[in-house]
């Protein structure tokens, strides 16, 4: 409660739409009992976890009042957690994507298949891997500092990938973490 407390001190709220327990380590059970104390309190609007897979959702669900909003994971384009992504949708929650553009590793913002798919819409690689995630059903809040890229990545309302375009897309995933060194 203190860590929660002095957050919105640092950040000068009254409460948070979203908090999370970045790891399945540590006391879990008990920063989840304060967790649904505080979003009961209206504290905060939705509570969830990073990090967690099955057996630790597994875990959690054994004892939890509140079932996690979202479960903030590793995906994009080269590491896009269609496993996970299946069995969260089991669990009812949601699959929020961390480094949804892989911040910009393996070439990203310079990938063929993505810049031909944008060359289409008149999109970049970024709009085209944020409307991927959006129609695959999966939150994706890219974090950028230029306002010309916030602007950006917030203009993927306007066109729609097709079913080749998503499959192309599809075909960049090399099902590994591009962040070993986070692992």
């Amino acid at each position: 409660k203190k860590a929660f407390q002095t957050s919105l001190e640092k950040l000068g709220l009254d409460y948070l739409d979203l908090y999370l327990i970045h790891r399945p380590r540590g006391d879990v059970k008990g920063s989840w009992k304060v967790m649904e104390e505080l979003y009961k309190e209206g504290r905060i609007k939705a509570i969830g976890v990073s990090n967690f897979e099955d057996h630790h959702l597994d875990e959690l669900l054994s004892y939890a009042k509140i079932r996690p909003a979202v479960n903030q994971i590793e995906s994009h384009a080269f590491f896009q957690q269609d496993k996970a992504k299946s069995s969260l949708k089991e669990y009812g929650i949601q699959m929020e994507a961390w480094s949804p553009l892989a911040q910009g590793r393996n070439g990203h913002f310079t990938n063929e298949t993505l810049a031909a798919i944008g060359q289409k819409y008149n999109k970049s690689n970024a709009q085209v891997s944020l409307r991927w995630h959006y129609q695959r059903g999966v939150v994706a809040i890219p974090r950028s500092s230029q306002k010309v890229h916030m602007a950006e990545n917030l203009n993927i309302f306007d066109f729609k990938l097709d079913e080749s375009d998503m499959k192309k897309i599809d075909s960049l995933d090399l099902n590994i973490t591009q962040f070993p060194e986070w692992e």
